[in-house]
């Protein structure tokens, strides 16, 4: 089959995919085996070999994050019961004072919280940015709203072990540590600098609370761990302590990136590179913060807050499992040595190329994660023939990914609804904080193209 029909066929995979799911409103992964499937068959590759590749992929990128992923939302479903994120966010109020707290708030959401399912993170937290709203003047609303919009979408994309970090290092076959190093090079100034550039425009005139905010009702109540209609039955009145609570994550992480710098820098230790290993790192995160659990919950609380956990984990598995399988199909059609010869290597054009792909892709899924994953499956063939180191595109798809959070993503709407805004007012801190959010991370991305 001739290159161009190749790329028709892909082009018409990646529409149908978008269509399905935005149209027929078709869950995304049946839509993304669909189009795998179509492209397969289009391009000649024949039932068995296509049936081959979908599978093969899937089990490819299950192998490399499947145990990463579980492991990082049973860490989060313990944290969330233990009230650990609300009482962080009281702690920084207290120490930052209300002033700096979008800043504080968003880049600990941002590099340290990741572990939390997205969706759970932002009801967790969201009533509490609301309640502190007010604390900080006319545009409290606005700059808490935008903090939470920035630091929620940098963090599943750039920070280790969000659902889109994992999907995007697995697919380009990025080792974990390395990975969680460039994205913290990337997320911490992209997150200051975003909440910065918007906090500047929003309060300059550009937020007028009176149409962007909803009439003042009561804020929602963080999600209650005590009394009637408790979310978990807590069988100890003592709480841990945070540094406790929040002490085996932390752990995991720092094992992951010591090992990642004792790569850098040539040392072999068989200790540290067992301890270092993202799975058993995570594994022992997990341990340690079950431990916890167990102290301060009970087990039947405990055990409550894993099986959760586990219901959360198996939509994110099959999202990763058949980005991979696209992956595996675009792979065995060729596609990456045709598009390898439109890119030139050691230049700008090849990184600014994926971020555009990922924002398009984006602006027409509505999803951060399924955009993230489709452009990384696209994208995973070429690292190779593009000259780039593959982290530098996983973290160029991760920032155009982000581009146009709109009216077709639950988070939208969740951030409308529970910070008090009108759709106006969403657009303006979610839509447009988080577009400058993807633009500003391809500062620093480009930079380290510099050097890596």
């Amino acid at each position: 089959m001739s290159d161009t029909a190749i790329l028709i066929n892909t082009g018409v995979a990646v529409a149908a995919i978008v269509l399905l799911i935005v149209r027929f409103k078709l869950n995304p992964v049946i839509a993304l085996v669909l189009g795998a499937c179509y492209l397969g068959l289009s391009t000649g590759l024949g039932v068995e070999k296509t049936v081959d590749a979908i599978t093969t992929g899937f089990g490819d990128i299950m192998a490399e994050i499947g145990l990463l992923v579980a492991f990082g939302v049973l860490i989060g479903a313990v944290l969330r019961d233990l009230r650990a994120i609300d009482r962080l966010v009281e702690l920084l109020l207290r120490r930052f004072g209300p002033d700096r707290l979008p800043h504080a708030m968003g880049l600990t959401i941002a590099t340290f919280l990741q572990s939390i399912f997205l969706d759970v993170l932002l009801i967790i937290s969201a009533p509490l940015a609301r309640a502190i709203a007010p604390k900080l003047g006319r545009y409290g609303t606005a700059r808490m709203a935008t903090a939470l919009a920035i630091s929620l979408e940098c963090g599943i994309v750039f920070t280790v072990p969000g659902v889109g970090a994992l999907a995007l290092a697995g697919l380009l076959h990025v080792p974990l540590g390395t990975y969680l190093l460039y994205g913290l090079v990337v997320i911490i100034p992209t997150v200051a600098i975003s909440i910065s550039l918007m906090t500047f425009v929003l309060t300059r005139g550009w937020w007028n609370p009176e149409l962007d905010e909803l009439p003042a009702t009561t804020p929602d109540e963080p999600v209650r761990t005590e009394g009637p209609g408790a979310m978990v039955a807590r069988e100890t009145g003592e709480q841990a302590p945070l540094l406790l609570a929040f002490g085996p994550l932390l752990a995991a992480l720092l094992l992951i990136a010591a090992g990642a710098l004792a790569d850098a820098v040539d040392l072999h230790n068989p200790v540290l590179a067992l301890l270092s290993d993202p799975v058993v790192a995570l594994l022992l995160g997990l341990v340690g913060t079950c431990l916890v659990g167990h102290r301060h919950l009970g087990q039947s609380a405990l055990d409550a807050s894993l099986s959760r956990g586990l219901r959360d984990s198996g939509q994110i598995l099959l999202l990763n499992g058949v980005g991979g399988c696209l992956a595996g199909v675009i792979d065995q059609a060729g596609l990456g040595d045709i598009l390898g010869e439109f890119f030139s290597a050691n230049t700008f054009a090849p990184l600014l190329v994926v971020w555009l792909m990922a924002a398009v892709l984006h602006v027409a899924v509505g999803s951060v994660t399924i955009s993230a994953i489709t452009a990384a499956g696209l994208l995973a063939p070429l690292a190779p023939v593009l000259g780039v180191n593959p982290v530098l595109i996983a973290l160029a798809a991760g920032a155009g990914s982000l581009f146009m959070v709109h009216l077709t993503s639950n988070t939208f709407w969740l951030l409308q609804s529970l910070l008090g805004q009108t759709t106006r007012g969403a657009l303006k801190t979610c839509s447009v904080g988080v577009s400058v959010a993807s633009v500003v991370a391809m500062g620093p991305v480009l930079a380290l193209s510099l050097v890596l």
